[in-house]
């Protein structure tokens, strides 16, 4: 991908059925605050619309809100369309209602970090600045 002109791109997604999404909303706000640029998608995203959307906006990292305990079936499933697609340089990390004991395989499965209940805004910000591609300097 090389290095992208502009602010970091951060696909911010809610996959599934899971209806809840205030958690998603206060994550993009703290990112688009940062400085990021966000497209939030919405509830009830197939992963599909999900890889489609970050394709289509050159996303540098997606972010999945997880609530309804389907995020071993969900972001493996992101994660193996950006595979299908060539678009493994998109970053995937993500958060909700996960237990500790999934998150070691949903990492070796490529999603690079997983925010659990009690993560403040400011460490996701300061993770995504330090583990996302650094925009070109001036």
């Amino acid at each position: 991908m090389g290095v992208a002109a502009g602010p970091i791109r951060v696909v911010v997604a809610k996959p599934g059925l899971d209806g809840h999404d205030r958690g998603a909303k206060v994550i993009a706000r703290a990112l688009r605050d940062a400085g990021m640029e966000v497209i939030y998608t919405g509830l009830h995203q197939t992963p599909e619309q999900i890889v489609d959307t970050a394709i289509q906006e050159d996303a540098d990292a997606i972010g999945l809100s997880i609530l309804s305990g389907a995020h071993n079936t969900l972001f493996a499933a992101v994660i193996g369309l950006l595979k299908e697609r060539d678009a493994e340089d998109i970053l995937v990390f993500g958060g909700g209602i996960i237990p500790e004991a999934d998150i070691p395989p949903l990492k070796e499965k490529g999603v690079a970090e997983i925010f659990t209940p009690g993560a403040t805004t400011a460490s996701i910000v300061d993770w995504v600045r330090a583990n996302v591609r650094q925009p070109a300097e001036a």
